[in-house]
């Protein structure tokens, strides 16, 4: 075989595709460096598009939104790194909508390959599709991808704003620039003269290189630490300004209801109670539902409760069990996609085989970011600027611009901080209708906020799934899984939401967290099939792998207890010569854990692992029957990121991830009835409480060149983890989510 690897027609022609597409129209494109979108003012310079320095120093201008992942803090750092700044004197600020912030990742990530074993063809095929990510300005945050993005040119833009400065000083200096060196925020020649950045900025400007040399990881002194986060002291001061503390003077204040039977009309309403409240000042018909404006939010809220509306019906089943029919009808088609096909998951089994089959269920779940959705808008006639935490800031000026009729320069975005995002803040529904709202407010700022139970009732959700697996052990060994997933495309329909069009073919999203997975079984056949539904569903933390690893991670356990076998040795096993990262974080959850120390009475556990968004996790979690219930009382994680880029914040995104895992896993679903969500708020879909929280460890490895995703892996597989402690210490077998309606536990 070649060194190439095993290449199928089906790859080969989503690579040819890419790498064409770019001979043909993108090599221009790919090879332009976007101009720079800063605007400056007096005593301010902008070297390139991720550095301003103005008369208090340095801000950087961090492309990615942050959601309290710490996006933001290690993007600066690795700018800061190459520019020689101290930390202390860093403030950061997210950059405008703009080409030149695009996500050149994230569509690699898309491809369907498995990214344990990417070829040297397929990496280049996934390099190719940066120049496409700059064609559709694709300034997106998510996929996991900010640090894989940003990890070489954040580097390279404090590289050449440093080498700049040093050619400004050379000049004053009468120096070589090869003679100087910068620290904290200074130019420093051989015989102790100093020139500061500020004084030097207007000159260097005058001097960047298109490239500069960048340092090794061994004089990192920023890079590979945990460094204090940048938003650390007015998060915790409450001076952080997120979207819903906009309050723009002169503002007003607006609530919506749009019809609760997702995608449907509103047929007719009687708003007679809602206009004789004092304080409401505009009530508008927006076609699917209807907003008011009044002079605070909660009246805004009540008023828009008090209008009696007739709702058109739900283009989609009315209730949660006609609609997972719906879904299991999907198995009865053709698949979108065999994404995995070791082997013949046909050919007779060998003599004395055990065969075992299992069918599992997952509900589609909400977002439930503690801030909810809000958007303030100033529409004026001839532009607009609107303030909201998103992850897409780009189209969101598009999408924005296209509803009130103005061209996209003419509208400003502000991104500010977000009190979570999961996916959510990639949709641009709330900033579309604040745009809709102020065009009919003209001149008058507007803030328009979503109650709790408008936000949870018209969320783009995780898609329930359903899945079908069949395996056999012999001899103590897996030697068959056959997996059929079923759900609707979060791909297609997110893309066409975002982008316009909705991408054919293989649907990596779909399978990912099965398909992908680095276990060496001879008979490995992992097959997509998509539901014909129009629920609005989203990305949420880890899309696919959020249920596909449920899937998978149980199926394995069960093929483990069938064999005989210990569930951590028998995942040992098969991937040991598959991938060597992955065993590596394997064997280091069992280590950490003491998997093969003996267990307390009344105690269980459960192993799962992940290969997601190129991350290899592991994750061990204990539980015990306390008397009263069962308490999941510790839990390990063990991580390769690749590159290390701040242990601390990897460390704490593995935890979140998990956190949000367990909280899906134990209590989340979203149920519906008459065509509309059941769940309203907190009370019915509930999140893991502190009480409830397992003692959390967490080992972070580093033995790749370049960092893979984060913010998302930890979640994958938290569920499955905790599924497979609940068979060690009951004997029951989880085949549906949540934990809750199965298991006495305690929450």
């Amino acid at each position: 075989m070649s060194k190439l690897g095993k290449i199928t027609r089906r790859t080969f022609m989503v690579a040819g595709a890419a790498v064409v597409g770019g001979a043909a129209f993108g090599i221009y494109t790919d090879r332009r460096t976007p101009a720079n979108p800063l605007e400056t003012g007096a005593g301010e310079t902008s070297l390139n598009a991720w550095l301003i320095i103005d008369q208090e120093g340095v801000q950087i201008i961090t492309p990615r939104a942050e959601m309290g992942q710490g996006t933001q803090s290690t993007l600066a750092a690795l700018v800061a790194e190459e520019l020689d700044v101290a930390w202390e004197d860093i403030r950061i600020q997210h950059g405008p909508p703009a080409e030149a912030y695009y996500n050149g990742a994230v569509l690699g990530s898309a491809l369907p390959f498995k990214e344990y074993a990417l070829t040297e063809f397929q990496e280049s095929v996934g390099e190719n599709l940066d120049f496409v990510g700059k064609l559709l300005k694709m300034q997106i945050t998510g996929g996991s991808t900010s640090m894989a993005d940003g990890f070489t040119k954040m580097r390279m833009a404090g590289a050449t704003a440093r080498e700049a400065l040093k050619a400004a000083a050379a000049a004053r200096l009468d120096v070589a620039p090869r003679a100087l060196k910068t620290e904290n925020g200074m130019v420093i020649a051989p015989d102790g003269r100093r020139l500061g950045y500020i004084e030097l900025a207007g000159d260097a400007a005058n001097h960047m290189p298109k490239s500069a040399q960048l340092r090794a990881p061994s004089a990192w002194k920023y890079l590979g630490k945990a460094m204090p986060r940048l938003d650390m002291i007015s998060k915790s001061t409450g001076t952080a300004m997120f979207g819903i503390d906009a309050r723009p003077e002169g503002v007003k204040f607006a609530a919506v209801r749009i019809n609760p039977r997702l995608g449907s009309a509103m047929i007719s309403f009687d708003d007679s109670a809602a206009r004789d409240m004092a304080g409401v000042e505009k009530i508008i018909d927006l076609g699917d539902g209807v907003a008011v404006v009044a002079t605070n939010t909660w009246l805004a809220m009540q008023a828009v409760d008090a209008i009696d509306v007739t709702w058109g019906d739900a283009p989609y089943p009315p209730d949660t069990k006609a609609i997972f029919e719906r879904i299991e009808a999907a198995f009865d088609g053709k698949p979108n996609a065999v994404l995995r096909k070791d082997g013949d998951a046909d050919a007779p089994l060998p003599e004395g085989a055990v065969e075992i089959t299992a069918q599992y269920s997952l509900p589609y779940l909400a977002h439930s970011t503690m801030e909810p959705m809000n958007a303030t808008a100033l529409y004026t006639g001839d532009a607009m600027q609107i303030t909201t935490g998103n992850q897409v800031p780009y189209l969101l000026r598009k999408k924005c611009a296209a509803a009130v009729g103005l061209d996209a320069e003419a509208v400003t975005v502000v991104t500010p901080v977000m009190g979570g995002g999961f996916g959510r803040r990639c949709e641009t529904d709330c900033a579309v209708l604040a745009a809709r709202i102020a065009k009919q407010m003209q001149g008058t700022p507007v803030k328009l906020t979503y109650s709790r139970e408008e936000d949870m009732r018209h969320d783009f959700y995780r898609p329930g799934a359903m899945a079908r697996f069949t395996g056999a052990v012999a001899d103590g060994k897996a030697v068959r899984m056959d997996g059929k997933i079923a759900a609707q495309s979060v791909a297609q329909q997110g893309a066409q939401r975002l982008m316009g069009f909705a991408p054919s073919g293989p649907d990596k999203a779909h399978l990912e967290g099965a398909f992908d997975q680095p276990y060496a079984i001879p008979h490995y056949r992992i097959a997509g099939y998509l539901a014909d539904l129009d629920i609005p569903v989203g990305f949420w933390r880890s899309v696919g792998s959020s249920f596909n690893g449920f899937f998978h991670e149980s199926f394995i356990d069960e093929l483990a207890h069938a064999a005989g076998a210990d569930p951590l040795a028998f995942r040992l096993e098969l991937m040991r010569g598959e991938d060597a990262r992955s065993a590596k974080v394997l064997e280091t959850v069992g280590e950490m854990s003491g998997w093969n120390s003996p267990k307390a009475p009344n105690t269980g556990r459960g192993v799962a692992f992940t290969h997601s968004f190129g991350t290899p996790v592991a994750e061990v979690i204990e539980v015990e029957d306390t008397g009263s219930g069962i308490r999941i009382a510790r839990a390990f994680i063990a991580c390769d990121v690749g590159v290390v880029l701040d242990p601390q914040n990897v460390e704490a995104q593995m935890f979140g991830g998990l956190v949000y895992g367990l909280s899906a896993a134990t209590t989340g679903e979203i149920t519906f009835a008459d065509g509309a969500v059941e769940q309203g708020n907190f009370y019915d879909y509930d999140g893991l409480r502190i009480s409830a929280m397992p003692q959390v460890s967490v080992a972070v490895l580093g033995s790749g060149t370049a960092p893979s995703g984060a913010g998302e892996p930890g979640t994958p597989p938290a569920a499955p983890a905790l599924a497979n402690a609940l068979f060690d210490l009951t004997g029951k077998r989880a085949r549906r989510l949540p934990l809750i309606e199965d298991f006495d536990l305690i929450l």
